[in-house]
């Protein structure tokens, strides 16, 4: 596949999904973008410099496309990566955050010593939606004494209140799509 230009050709390779998960919602799906390796190289080298300029030192990825862009972003700067992921899927000691969903509740863990105190955090998803999963990452971070530095997302849905819910923080969204 040709190399884009990543700011203006990018949301060319992000895949609109119809009525995914149910009706009425458009899924943006980046498999198609992993599946360019020019985008692919240029989005994590996006989340590198987004990280270098937080002066991050350790990249969070958030289960389970935010830990493909954190793993990428972390080992091109040699930089650890700690994962936050859905309940019950860490093998050792946890701190568990519980966030609201519009109909109930979910949760993100992370081993409990995953992030050091003191240590600056670059938080990195796929998607920042309403911000309920990353504003529970960020609260495991802190829980365990880090910084949050900043948020990464490749997309954000402008249109919902995610980056509200994040206020307080520097959030980076390298496309957003400002209507469903």
């Amino acid at each position: 596949m040709p190399a884009v230009s990543l700011k203006d050709d990018l949301r060319s390779l992000i895949r609109n999904v119809p009525d995914f998960p149910k009706p009425g919602i458009v899924f943006r799906d980046i498999t198609t973008l992993l599946q360019n390796g020019p985008a692919f190289r240029g989005t994590v080298d996006w989340i590198a410099a987004e990280a270098r300029a937080a002066g991050a030192e350790i990249l969070v990825g958030i289960e389970s496309r935010g830990f493909v862009f954190a793993g990428a972003a972390a080992a091109a700067l040699g930089l650890p990566v700690a994962l936050a992921r859905k309940p019950g899927k860490l093998p050792w000691e946890t701190i568990r955050e519980t966030y609201a969903l519009e109909y109930g509740t979910d949760g993100l863990e992370m081993h409990r010593d995953a992030v050091q105190p003191g240590q600056a955090v670059l938080i990195v998803d796929d998607l920042l939606a309403t911000g309920g999963t990353a504003a529970a990452a960020a609260k495991l971070v802190e829980r365990q004494g880090g910084k949050v530095a900043g948020f990464a997302f490749v997309v954000e849905l402008s249109f919902l209140p995610g980056r509200k819910r994040l206020a307080g923080y520097p959030v980076a969204a390298l496309v957003d799509y400002a209507t469903e």
